[in-house]
């Protein structure tokens, strides 16, 4: 039974969540504070933990950081805080995905479902040296890619992109992120290099790089990599 971490002080929308959760076989446990859930997840060890960013204790960012400092389960932010800053400050500290209230229960169950199965997959396969999509496939061990059965020639640092956005399949991946091991710079003025690079990735790899089907663009926050 997966089992789910709820960190939420709204107890109308803990409980909606619970039955929710509950009635599709999900193991629930819920916490209304920053405290709370990090015992909780300690003695539960829950397979995603669901978490809310105003809580009465204690910021979410530091239930994520404290999180972070001992496990990789996914954190699925769930959060009316909806600039751009905010959202790329929970993704930089390790969040999984972030996702606004008001939202639908739907939207909700399928991120949940799509974290459990990227946790599972890695499970399965400690360390990817493989990712094949319909129109290409990435060999991560001998730095290769294939299309059509011919190589495709990428520069060092287009794959250096690559193979960080591959490794992460369906995770946000921040420009911040992507700035800072790519060139060792953060600064939000150079994200014209990620518009470049990333441009020129689609044009050797998309069918389509005005409408890519695999390297995706998050407006604002950064790229997401989808099999």
């Amino acid at each position: 039974m997966t089992r789910v971490l709820i960190v939420e002080d709204d107890r109308q929308l803990v409980r909606a969540l619970v039955i929710n959760l509950q009635a599709r076989r999900y193991g629930v446990d819920a916490a209304p504070d920053g405290a709370t859930a990090l015992r909780l997840a300690a003695d539960r060890q829950p397979d995603v933990v669901l978490l809310d960013l105003g809580l009465p204790d204690m910021d979410g960012v530091d239930v994520i950081k404290e999180l972070r400092s001992w496990t990789r389960v996914p954190i699925l932010v769930l959060s009316a805080r909806q600039s751009s800053g905010e959202k790329v400050a929970a993704l930089d500290v390790g969040a999984d995905d972030y996702i606004t209230k008001p939202f639908s229960m739907n939207e909700l169950l399928v991120r949940l479902r799509a974290a459990v199965r990227r946790t599972e997959s890695t499970a399965i396969v400690p360390q990817m040296t493989l990712v094949e999509t319909e129109d290409f496939s990435i060999d991560l061990l001998a730095k290769r890619v294939v299309r059509g059965g011919r190589d495709v020639r990428l520069t060092p640092t287009e794959w250096h992109l690559l193979e960080i956005l591959a490794t992460s399949p369906g995770r946000l991946v921040t420009q911040k992120h992507l700035l800072a091991e790519v060139w060792g710079i953060s600064q939000s003025s150079k994200t014209n290099y990620l518009r470049v690079y990333m441009a020129q990735l689609r044009r050797k790899l998309e069918k389509d790089p005005s409408h890519p089907r695999y390297l995706i663009t998050e407006p604002g926050m950064g790229y997401r990599f989808e099999s």
